[in-house]
């Protein structure tokens, strides 16, 4: 007994193992191939190189200048005059300025995080419903078939004389309900495949495996609520966003103090003939010091201003994603324990609408009698059995929305 015992659980074992590396393949092809993550990382990719625009000195200027009518001096005319100026900001601007940007670019990569998880709960929400049509069409078959047998057994005794034609005529009222149901999910199954394989970006006939069962587990109060708001990119991106704003106000104060510029003239200046004079016709070189006085402070003032509104702004986001995680939580949670409950009434229904068809059915094959009462119990149990695999998929989809607010993704 301990050794079947074993073997049921290695096989149990077996199928959740099974399960999540298919489940793991998936994700990690739609990690690969999704347009739309690819396009997150290359925003996250294109803000890294803000970073180097906005944290390098600006470009030295340059000008050349001729004199048309030379100006005389006492060592010769001057002909052309060449000037080199850089500018450079108050101490600690182009680090502030690289700070913000580096910061957001950082945000972004969280952006892409929650991207990247956000489109696995969707692969995961896009499998589930394949694995419920799978097992309804598998159930509807073999209704199919206990309903042909049904058929066969009400026509003998309707030939016998046992039983009333009205008996064959509820099973075929049955039967094309069934038919008509499979084939529906038989047309329903293109869309899923579509839906499913276009977030892998794959073509849409590709073939998609599907497990035979799935396993529900029983999760406790409070299930990683400890991971709930300290792995969530969201508010790792709030966080860094408020960071980049604060690194935006000191860059801000820094512009509006002055700017020191250091430059250089060279003057060409020409010969004398008139007369033999000490360093006649010798250049002139001239070294130049140029401050910027901001006087006009509105447009300081302003944006200091506005990153400091942008951090109020980003605290008021970060605490209304707090409040929606939480409630998104316990909604996510409380539909596991809910789906968990009602999958064991329904296996509990499944179990006695078995026991009583088996029943009923021993009793119309002894008298022909309360074949309806048959039908009707056949009906219920097919009920049960599709309310289970729906159940089922609502739990697994509700467990990975879950893994999705947890950042849970391994």
């Amino acid at each position: 007994m301990k050794f079947i015992v074993n073997i049921i659980i290695l096989i149990i074992l077996g199928i959740t193992a099974g399960q999540a590396q298919t489940l793991d393949d998936y994700f990690r092809m739609a990690a690969e191939n999704n347009p739309g993550l690819q396009a997150r990382y290359k925003e996250f990719e294109a803000s890294l190189q803000k970073v180097p625009q906005v944290s390098t000195l600006p470009d030295p200027a340059f000008s050349f200048g001729y004199f048309i009518s030379p100006v005389e001096t006492r060592v010769g005319p001057q002909r052309a005059k060449f000037s080199l100026t850089q500018m450079f900001p108050w101490f600690g601007t182009l680090k502030a300025q690289g700070d913000a940007a580096a910061l957001l670019a950082d945000a972004k990569y969280q952006s892409f995080l929650d991207a990247r998880n956000q489109l696995f709960y969707q692969v995961a929400a896009a499998f589930y419903p394949l694995y419920e049509l799978n097992q309804w069409k598998k159930i509807e078959k073999e209704n199919i078939d206990i309903l042909e047998s049904y058929k066969n057994i009400a026509n003998s005794k309707f030939k016998n004389g046992t039983a009333p034609m009205v008996d064959v005529l509820r099973v075929d009222i049955m039967l094309k309900d069934a038919t008509t149901s499979l084939s529906i999910l038989n047309e329903k199954e293109k869309s899923l495949r579509t839906t499913f394989n276009k977030l892998l970006n794959r073509n849409e006939s590709d073939e998609i495996a599907i497990n035979d069962s799935l396993s529900a587990e029983t999760i406790q109060a409070n299930f990683r609520k400890d991971s709930l708001l300290l792995n969530n990119p969201i508010l790792n991106a709030l966080d860094l966003k408020i960071k980049a704003s604060e690194a935006g106000e000191r860059a801000a104060q820094r512009q509006g103090l002055p700017k020191v510029g250091v430059g250089l003239d060279y003057v060409v200046v020409g010969e004398r003939t008139d007369m033999a004079l000490a360093d006649n016709g010798k250049d002139v070189l001239m070294p130049m010091v140029s401050v910027s006085i901001p006087l006009f402070r509105k447009k300081y003032d302003a944006a200091e201003k506005e990153a400091q509104l942008m951090q109020e702004s980003f605290a008021l986001q970060k605490t209304e994603m707090e409040n929606s995680l939480i409630s998104s939580y316990e909604m996510a949670l409380f539909q596991i324990q809910q789906q968990k409950q009602l999958l064991t009434l329904y296996e509990q229904q499944i179990q006695t609408s078995q026991q009583s068809l088996n029943l009923l059915f021993t009793s119309y094959g002894n008298s022909g009698k309360e074949f309806e009462e048959v039908l009707r119990m056949q009906q219920q149990l097919l009920k049960y059995e599709k309310m289970k695999a729906t159940a089922e998929v609502q739990y697994q989809t509700a467990l990975a929305k879950l893994n999705y607010l947890t950042a849970k993704i391994d």
